[in-house]
């Protein structure tokens, strides 16, 4: 018997094999896990190319059920992340422990480091709904709803930005934070593989080696694609009638204001295959690269913002804004609405068009960003990693769209709009305020530097994502040769959101996001637990002198 089982407690576990091929066209790859997630997702596109009527029929159905049935389950699950990441960062031991070795540095600056969070986390969301998510709010919300302010008034601004913090701050930040350190804790600690599957091996030990541990995985792939379907989505709606916008042509909208079939091929096929070039690249490279152009660029449309636009309002919004989020975080977290009373079915249906939505999205978007969080993350503590994974992106998303939305709202209440705004599709909508708050030659410059910003996130968050997709595949490789799977997952992400596009717009990328997240929701429950217990026998070994990291386990085998 070694001393460390008679101290009571072992080594964590460090080895987690996974079959992958040793040649052909898989080689380096998990035929178990590739070739069943490249079937489902091409099943998905022909089922929307082929049979558009029956799957928009059968994918409505099927989300009014899912949302009916599981609106409890996301709104506890995401309140139990942020529970966790919050008790995680103020535990002293725990917050000093390092996702790596005791002595090892961070591979990225933190100015790259945060470039590349907002790049693949939430750029493209933050251009469409900058805008888009006030002014609805501003329209319609659970206060409005129930008669406590006046829809588009003064009144009405206090709960918009509420219900604006509540969606894009410490719970889309939370679900990435803790996935990305559920992976990036045994990976760069334990040795593990960089795949999903190694942030369950703490629960399940080896078992992950085999039949369910290839589950989890490809359940995990395919959320990326559809969580990545959305987000392309919507950056291409916003994409398109950029270009219109700055006098492409007419042919690029349709007459009731939506992306044209012909728009979207054009514009699919120049993003996919520029975000397909920068993936070859490879993180350090085309990555980075990218990220730090939208950081500079992001940064510059910030500042036109501060110059011309309701600066002082915004901040007056941003301070009130935040005081009030955290005062009623715990509440609005866990608050479920029902249809019974006076304004339950418009209160249900509230919060399934939005909170849940949001919820989902973020589970499904998830396995993508919090891989790539804990792939630029090694080296760094728990604490500085939660704190700079929640707290700053947060604050940011705040600034901005208080700054950005705030300015359209002031335009609207001061009548220099008068609807114009506010009326506009979404996609429209941050264009429709510089063309309110710019002279036309002015706007049509700076409308061209938004195409160029969501042109470059865009481009990020789809390179992005296929290298996650391959590492995934490839049992955590993040090396080698990629190539031609590069080209694969990029096709796919190009045909599913095209296929959704014509199928039904955005609403049918976004039904089929919420169904494809549900399976990986339980996933993420499971690396809440799992990562809990990994930390918590980590304390435990550290008390009682044994090795909690590879390299320490390797030393004492010497």
């Amino acid at each position: 018997m070694s001393s460390e089982t008679k101290r009571g407690i072992a080594p964590p576990l460090t080895d987690l094999p996974i079959s992958t091929a040793s040649r052909g066209f898989y080689d380096g790859f998990s035929r178990q896990v590739t070739i069943p997630a490249k079937i489902i997702v091409s099943l998905i596109i022909l089922w929307a190319i082929f049979f558009p009527v029956q799957a928009n029929e059968t994918l409505t159905a099927a989300n009014s059920t899912i949302i009916a049935s599981f609106t409890g389950w996301y709104v506890y699950l995401v309140a139990a992340l942020m529970t966790t990441c919050a008790v995680l960062a103020v535990i002293p031991k725990v917050g000093r422990l390092r996702i790596g070795t005791a002595d090892e540095g961070p591979e990225f600056s933190r100015l790259s480091w945060f470039s590349m969070l907002f790049g693949a986390g939430i750029g493209i969301g933050m251009l469409t709904y900058s805008t888009g998510e006030p002014l609805a709010h501003f329209s319609n919300n659970p206060e409005i709803i129930t008669g406590q302010a006046g829809a588009q008034t003064a009144e009405a601004v206090h709960s918009a930005y509420l219900y604006t913090f509540l969606h894009w701050g410490f719970a889309a930040w939370g679900t990435y934070a803790l996935v990305g350190l559920a992976i990036g804790y045994v990976a760069y600690r334990r040795g593990l593989p960089l795949t999903i599957r190694s942030a369950l091996a703490p629960l399940f030990g080896r078992t992950m080696s085999g039949p369910v541990g290839h589950l989890f995985d490809v359940v995990a792939v395919v959320a990326t694609i559809l969580g990545v379907a959305v987000t392309m989505g919507l950056g291409v709606e916003q994409f398109v009638v950029g270009l219109a916008r700055v006098g492409v042509g007419d042919w690029l909208l349709d007459a009731d204001g939506s992306s044209s079939v012909a728009a979207i091929v054009v514009a699919l096929t120049v993003l996919v295959g520029a975000s397909t070039i920068s993936a070859l690249s490879g993180v350090g490279k085309g990555i980075k690269w990218l990220s730090n152009i939208n950081l500079g660029l992001s940064f510059l449309l910030l500042l036109l913002f501060v110059v011309v636009g309701s600066s002082l309002y915004a901040l007056e919004l941003f301070s009130s804004g935040l005081v009030d989020y955290v005062a009623h975080l715990i509440p609005l977290s866990l608050t479920i609405f029902h249809n019974s009373g006076p304004f339950g079915e418009e209160l249900v249906t509230w919060q399934r068009d939005w909170s849940v939505f949001y919820w989902a999205w973020w589970i499904a978007f998830a396995p993508f960003v919090g891989m790539f969080i804990a792939r630029i993350s090694r080296g760094r503590t728990i604490r500085e990693y939660i704190l700079g994974v929640v707290l700053v992106p947060s604050l940011v998303c705040f600034v901005w769209m208080t700054l950005l939305g705030g300015t359209a709202i002031a335009l609207e209440l001061d009548g220099s709009a008068a609807g114009t705004i506010v009326n506009a599709p979404m996609a429209d909508q941050l264009y429709a305020t510089l063309a309110v708050l710019l002279d036309p030659g002015f706007a049509m410059v700076v409308s061209g530097l938004i195409v160029l910003l969501l042109m470059t996130y865009l481009v990020t968050s789809a390179d992005s994502a296929i290298l996650i997709i391959n590492t995934i595949n490839g049992a955590g490789e993040t090396e080698g040769e990629r190539r031609r799977h590069i080209l694969f997952w990029g096709a796919a992400l190009a045909l599913i959101v095209g296929s959704m596009l014509v199928l039904g717009g955005i609403e049918a990328i976004r039904i089929t996001m919420i169904i494809g997240a549900l399976p990986f929701s339980f996933v993420v429950a499971l690396m809440c637990i799992s990562i809990i217990k990994a930390i918590w026998f980590d304390l435990i070994r550290k008390s009682q002198g044994v090795p909690t990291t590879l390299a320490g386990i390797a030393w004492t085998d010497d």
